[in-house]
């Protein structure tokens, strides 16, 4: 698997949380000769982030190829897309065939609608977790986690929480000395313990 270019598939949606998304993106985006990145979105159509900048996807749920790694973020417009049956129908089908799924923030709802997590360790946004938590409670939901791993199942806290989470997955896909590098390239101080979460008494 390390030997050749995996393909990263990130999902975007109105509203979507800025650094849950280019956050982790940028740590797997300097690994370019390992993972090619690619911008997946419902319709072809300018997106409209949660702080307001806007993008436009690479490709649509129909033209989705094989991928490796699946990411979902989150932000205010979960709200909305977990009663997008086409989104959490792509995201159910997606996840099945990928190595690994990972979610930022509220992502982690999105992954929740889809029943792929019931029974499953996972987490989410501090200020957003009485509401995730309330609609899947068939998912084992920890407050107090910066990350947490299910076997592919990687599910990030809040927002910055998802940078670590990525350096986390790059661990376990590639190794350690990688994750560190590209800490080291970014400038980022990593807190690679997944179980220590500073925000835990803060923000709920």
């Amino acid at each position: 698997m390390n030997n050749q270019i995996l393909k990263l598939g990130a999902i975007v949606f109105d509203n979507f949380e800025l650094l849950d998304l280019f956050g982790p993106l940028e740590m797997f985006g300097i690994l370019k000769e390992k993972i090619e990145i690619s911008l997946i979105s419902e319709n072809n159509k300018i997106i409209a982030s949660t702080q307001g900048p806007k993008i436009v996807s690479d490709i649509t749920f129909s033209q989705t190829p094989n991928l490796d790694i699946l990411l979902i973020p989150g932000g205010l417009g979960t709200r909305k897309e977990v009663n997008n049956n086409n989104l959490i129908d792509f995201i159910k089908a997606t996840s099945k065939k990928v190595d690994y799924v990972a979610t930022v923030c509220t992502g982690s709802a999105l992954l929740a609608k889809t029943g792929l997590l019931n029974k499953r360790n996972a987490t989410t946004n501090k200020l957003a977790f009485d509401w995730v938590k309330n609609l899947n409670p068939d998912v084992n939901w920890i407050l107090e986690a910066r990350w947490v791993e299910d076997e592919n199942f990687f599910t990030s806290s809040g927002v910055s929480a998802g940078i670590d989470m990525a350096l986390g997955l790059i661990e376990r896909v590639f190794d350690k000395e990688i994750a560190e590098k590209v800490a080291r390239l970014t400038e980022y101080i990593w807190n690679s313990n997944k179980d220590f979460d500073p925000f835990v008494n803060r923000c709920h």
